[in-house]
């Protein structure tokens, strides 16, 4: 299964190699750095934070946030300790700069999907819901164009982001009832 799973891995990652282009490399920088510390979704955050009437919901997204960010890059990283596609490259076959961390999960798709799965749980309207689904696939798709990570990294990403997300979600009905 695990040989299954990285020949996948490496098929996506050098059919999307193909699409490299200049302008589409801009692109997916653009994406993948938005997301370097999550700083768009702290960007997404604050007007939620600020609202009064949609503050649960802030603090829903900031505490599933820290709790993908701990699960995914505090523990599991450490853990697997993949080595990222990109280590493989020669220096001129990079697109940005490869990260010093291990790959598996991706980090930015679990931040990414954190936040995706507080606006489903949540059931927060569709255009609010759907501008982040969106800009979370574009982050997650980025970092395979990137070949920093692999789809298996990306899909991980996916799932814990969701899980973390659901957990916060569910401590805030329990626990703080909002």
């Amino acid at each position: 299964m695990i040989s299954k799973i990285r020949r996948l891995d490496h098929l996506v990652i050098d059919n999307i190699s193909r699409m490299h282009s200049p302008a589409l490399n801009m692109v997916m920088k653009t994406a993948s750095r938005s997301a370097n510390v999550g700083i768009i979704w702290w960007l997404v955050c604050l007007p939620f934070l600020f609202i009064p009437g949609w503050r649960a919901v802030g603090f829903n997204f900031v505490i599933s946030i820290c709790f993908a960010h701990v699960m995914g890059e505090g523990l599991i990283k450490h853990l697997v300790k993949r080595v990222r596609p990109c280590h493989d490259l020669e220096e001129d076959e990079q697109i940005i700069d490869p990260p010093r961390f291990y790959s598996f999960p991706s980090g930015h798709t679990t931040a990414s999907f954190s936040m995706v799965g507080v606006a489903v749980f949540r059931g927060l309207p569709l255009f609010i819901t759907l501008p982040i689904l969106f800009v979370a696939l574009l982050i997650s798709f980025s970092r395979i164009y990137l070949r920093v990570h692999y789809l298996s990294d990306v899909v991980a990403g996916v799932i814990l982001g969701l899980s973390c997300s659901a957990l916060s979600v569910l401590f805030f009905r329990l626990v703080i009832g909002l």
